[in-house]
C-alpha cells in the first residue's frame, strides 16, 4: 500500500453526498442539532479531556450517539487530532499514513500536520496510503466534519488507518504513540461501531432468555466495561472468545495501549485512578428481533486525565 514520494493537497471528502449531505449549511444545522441533543459529562475539576471513540456510520445513524462524545471538547485547549480508524476495504498488517495536505469537509479543510505525519513513518512502522485507499476508507472520513465542527479552523489532524494487527503490534503502536498522549496539546479520537448482528453481516450472537438486541447489548457491554478498565488483554480475550464485530478493535486496542503505556511512564502503574474512561452514549440502529433482522451499535466514550 506503499503511496508515492509525493504529496497531494486534498483527501478528497468521497462520503459527502451519501453518507451525510455536502451541503454545509444543512451539515452544519445537522451536527448542531446532533450536539444540542447530547449532554455534556460532568468531568471533575482541572480534568483533561484526551480522547474519545465515536462511531463512523452513516450520519442519521450514528451522528446522534458520536455527538455525546464530541459535546465534552472544549476547542481552545488542542491544537493537534489524532484520529484512528480501521482499514474496511485495503488489507493493511501495519498503520498507515495520509500523503494529503488537507482534510476535505463540506465545512471546511482540516490542515493535516505533515510534521508529526513525518515523524511517525520516520521511526519505522508506519507506511503510506495511496489516495485512492484514502478516500476509499469511512472510518477516518465520517469524524472530519464532527472535528471540524467541534475545533474550528486552528487544530491540525493526525490521521491514523489502524491495520489488522495483533496484540504485541497493537502494545508497541500504543508505546510509540504514547509520548504523543502526554501532550496536553493533543487529543486522540478513535473510530469504531459495536456489534454488527445478523444476515448483513453474518453474526447472530444471542443469550438464551433474551430478546437479540438485549443480547447484543449485553455482549457489547461487556467489552465497554473491559475498555473502561484499560484492559488490552482482557478486551482481546473477549474478542476471541465471542468474535463480537467490534469493527475498530484495533484501533481500540492501540489506544488502550498508549493509555497504558503512558500511565506507566507517569504514575508507575498500568492502571492508575488518576485515568478514566467512560462510555457516556449506546444506541442500535434498531431493535433486532429474528434471525432475519441486522442491527449496528454505537457507542461513544471519553477518556479524561485527573
Amino acid at each position: 500500500m506503499q503511496a508515492s514520494s509525493s504529496l497531494y493537497e486534498l483527501r478528497r471528502a468521497s462520503h459527502a453526498g451519501s453518507w451525510y449531505t455536502a451541503n454545509p449549511a444543512e451539515l452544519d444545522k445537522e451536527l448542531t442539532s446532533y450536539l444540542s441533543s447530547a449532554s455534556q459529562f460532568p468531568l471533575p475539576e482541572g480534568a483533561k479531556l484526551k480522547g474519545l471513540i465515536g462511531p463512523h456510520a452513516g450520519f442519521s445513524y450514528s451522528g446522534p450517539t458520536a455527538a455525546w462524545a464530541y459535546i465534552n471538547i472544549p476547542p481552545s485547549h488542542y491544537k493537534r487530532v489524532f484520529l484512528l480508524g480501521p482499514s474496511h476495504h485495503a488489507y493493511l498488517s501495519t498503520c498507515a499514513l495520509t500523503k494529503s495536505q488537507y482534510y476535505q469537509t463540506p465545512l471546511g479543510n482540516i490542515e493535516i500536520d505533515r510534521e508529526v505525519t513525518e515523524q511517525l513513518h520516520a521511526g519505522g512502522g508506519f507506511q503510506y496510503m495511496s489516495q485512492k485507499v484514502d478516500e476509499q476508507e469511512h472510518s477516518l472520513e465520517m469524524h472530519a466534519p464532527f472535528i471540524r465542527k467541534a475545533f474550528g479552523e486552528g487544530v491540525k489532524l493526525v490521521p491514523i488507518m489502524v491495520g489488522n494487527l495483533n496484540a504485541k503490534s497493537e502494545q508497541e503502536y500504543g508505546e510509540r504513540l504514547a509520548p504523543y498522549l502526554a501532550d496536553d496539546q493533543n487529543i486522540f479520537i478513535v473510530s469504531s461501531d459495536f456489534c454488527h448482528w445478523g444476515s448483513n453481516f453474518d453474526y447472530y450472537h444471542k443469550e438464551q432468555g433474551l430478546e437479540v438486541h438485549q443480547s447484543v447489548e449485553k455482549l457489547d457491554r461487556q467489552g465497554m466495561q473491559l475498555i473502561e478498565d484499560t484492559n488490552p488483554e482482557g478486551f482481546e480475550e473477549y474478542l476471541q472468545k465471542t468474535d463480537n464485530t467490534i469493527c475498530g478493535r484495533h484501533p481500540i486496542a492501540v489506544f488502550l495501549n498508549a493509555v497504558r503505556s503512558y500511565s506507566l511512564a507517569t504514575f508507575g502503574s498500568k492502571v492508575s485512578d488518576k485515568i478514566k474512561t467512560k462510555f457516556v452514549k449506546y444506541a442500535q440502529s434498531n431493535k433486532a428481533m429474528k434471525k432475519t433482522d441486522s442491527s449496528v451499535s454505537y457507542a461513544s466514550s471519553i477518556t479524561y486525565f485527573q
